[in-house]
C-alpha cells in the first residue's frame, strides 16, 4: 500500500514539474514556424526587380541628397575593377533568386541559436542570429549582409540588421548609406512565404523604402553552385579616374519619362509621389510658371 501511495505521489510530482516547465515557456514559443526549406523564387507578383531607367525615380521616398547622387551616377561605374564583383546587400537579394533557409541549433538544449541563409545569385551566405545576443556598436566591422537578428512576433518572423556597407536600392543609382537599418518580416503560409523588407536611412530616404518578394517551397531546387568573380580591366582609364555626371549635366534623366508620357516632376521621385494626394499637387505644379509641359 505504501509502495503505490509513493507511485501515485511520484506521478503527481512528475506531472506537475512537467506543467510548470510548459509554463515557463513563452507561449510564442508554441506559434514559432520554421522557416526552413528551399524556396523558389517563381512568384514575380510584387515589386521585387531592383532593375529601373536612368532618371527613373518614381516611387522611392528618396531626399535631395540621394537624389543627387542618383543623377550624378554612370553605368561606366560597373566597369572598375572595384565594382564588378559588388555583391548585393542583404536588403536587395530578396531580387530574383531562388533561396534556401536551415537552423542552427544547440546541439544539448536543441533551442535555435540563428536562421542561416543562403541565396543563388552569388551565392551570400547569411545569419539571423536567434539567440537573444546583441547587435555590436557602431565601430563595428560592417559588410555587406551586416548583423541581423530575428525574433518571433506569433507566426511572423521580424529581423533587424544594422551594420551594413553602402549598396543600392535599385540598379542605376538609387543607393542607401552605411547608416541604414532594415527590418523584414518572414511570413509562411503552407508551402508558400512572403519576404517583406524595410530599409530606413535616414541620410538618404525621407520614410522606409518597401519591397516584398513571394517565394513557393521547392525542394527539387538543386544545391547552389559556388559563385567565383575574378575582375578584369575592361577599359584603360588614368588612374584615379571614376564615371560619374557633374550636377547639370546629365542628359539621360528625360528619357525614361519622355518615353512613357510621366511629367518629370512625377519621376523625380520623393515620398509625396508614392500616395494617391500628390495627384492634385502634381497638377499644380504643371500648372505654374516654367513647369515641364506635360
Amino acid at each position: 500500500m505504501e509502495l503505490r501511495h509513493n507511485m501515485v505521489h511520484g506521478y503527481r510530482a512528475s506531472f506537475v514539474v512537467s506543467l510548470l516547465a510548459m509554463m515557463l515557456v513563452p507561449s510564442a514559443a508554441s506559434a514559432q514556424v520554421d522557416f526552413s526549406g528551399s524556396w523558389a523564387n517563381k512568384r514575380l507578383f510584387e515589386n521585387n526587380s531592383e532593375e529601373h531607367a536612368v532618371g527613373d525615380y518614381a516611387g522611392t521616398p528618396m531626399n535631395a541628397a540621394s537624389r543627387l547622387r542618383a543623377d550624378s551616377w554612370s553605368a561606366s561605374i560597373l566597369t572598375l575593377p572595384e565594382h564588378q564583383c559588388k555583391p548585393h546587400g542583404s536588403d536587395r537579394i530578396d531580387n530574383v533568386s531562388n533561396l534556401k533557409i536551415w537552423q542552427e541549433s544547440n546541439p544539448e538544449s536543441h533551442r535555435l541559436i540563428a536562421y542561416h541563409m543562403n541565396v543563388e545569385w552569388m551565392n551570400p551566405q547569411r545569419v539571423i542570429y536567434m539567440d537573444g545576443r546583441p547587435h555590436p556598436p557602431e565601430y563595428a566591422p560592417h559588410t555587406f549582409m551586416g548583423f541581423s537578428t530575428g525574433q518571433f512576433d506569433g507566426n511572423t518572423l521580424t529581423v533587424t540588421t544594422t551594420h551594413l556597407k553602402g549598396a543600392w536600392l535599385k540598379r542605376g543609382g538609387i543607393e542607401r548609406t552605411e547608416n541604414a537599418t532594415v527590418v523584414e518580416h518572414f511570413i509562411r503560409h503552407g508551402d508558400f512565404l512572403i519576404w517583406t523588407v524595410l530599409v530606413s536611412d535616414p541620410a538618404y530616404l525621407t520614410e522606409p523604402f518597401i519591397h516584398s518578394t513571394s517565394y513557393k517551397n521547392d525542394p527539387a531546387i538543386p544545391p547552389f553552385i559556388p559563385y567565383p568573380c575574378e575582375s578584369v580591366e575592361e577599359i584603360v582609364r588614368p588612374q584615379g579616374q571614376v564615371p560619374h555626371h557633374l550636377p547639370g549635366t546629365n542628359n539621360q534623366l528625360a528619357e525614361w519619362a519622355d518615353h512613357f508620357g510621366i511629367p518629370h516632376e512625377a519621376a523625380r521621385g520623393g515620398a509625396e509621389t508614392m500616395y494617391p494626394e500628390y495627384d492634385e499637387l502634381l497638377k499644380q505644379q504643371l500648372n505654374r510658371p516654367g513647369a515641364t509641359p506635360r
